[in-house]
């Protein structure tokens, strides 16, 4: 599961995400340098779906995957994070987010659950933690659409989330115009680059799929 392969809007506290890969609220640094470089960080992680992972499609008949044989399908949408990373030893960001389905056969009601998946990544590739849950979909007699609400909570370690002082300090020094190093990127050294992503987390959430409905997802 990559973390660079979100499908999603990438999301923080309702805010956009900086170039830091943070957001952009009571960040961790906020800095102007002087020579027109603005650094805002945060400790709360981004969310988003990973690719393939938002949809799933159950079929009436196992092994026939064809367009006539689509039982229920459903969507995950309008992910929120609600994140507090103020106050406590845990930086604790609320998932919400909508499954909006519809099924193929419409007569009685009936009610379909489906799995889901909340990882929490580091530096886009290390998976601290992943739960599994499900969301029930109620339908009604006679009508083909269903959405329901599911919240999931998330805990990052808050001093894993907090860049060095060493490091903040070569990001946020001053520079002025004729210093050898005014014009360079502080991400462009690769200590400052590896301390960033160490610090950085994500949130993804989508559909806990098999192999198959994976494949269906990818080739359809």
């Amino acid at each position: 599961m990559n973390a660079r392969r979100l499908t999603a809007t990438v999301l923080c506290s309702a805010a956009a995400v900086s170039a830091l890969g943070g957001c952009k609220t009571r960040g961790e640094i906020v800095v102007d340098q002087g020579v027109g470089i603005t650094a805002v960080r945060s400790r709360c992680p981004a969310v988003g779906i990973p690719e393939y992972t938002g949809d799933i499609t159950t079929f009436r008949t196992p092994g026939d995957r064809t367009a006539p044989n689509i039982d229920v399908v459903a969507a995950m949408t309008n992910v929120r994070s609600q994140c507090n990373e103020e106050t406590g030893e845990k930086v604790t960001a609320a998932v919400t987010f909508q499954v909006q389905a519809r099924r193929s056969d419409t007569a009685g009601a009936r009610q379909v659950t489906v799995p889901y998946f909340v990882s929490v990544l580091q530096g886009g590739s290390a998976v601290i933690s992943k739960r599994v849950g499900t969301v029930t979909l109620s339908f009604a007699d006679g009508q083909p659409r269903a959405q329901a609400t599911a919240t999931a909570n998330t805990f990052i370690d808050r001093a894993a989330a907090t860049l060095p002082s060493e490091i903040r300090e070569r990001i946020t020094r001053k520079r002025k115009a004729g210093d050898t190093d005014a014009a360079v990127d502080p991400l462009a050294d690769p200590e400052v680059r590896a301390a960033v992503a160490r610090a950085s987390f994500e949130v993804l959430v989508g559909f806990q799929l098999n192999e198959q409905q994976l494949a269906y997802n990818a080739t359809r």
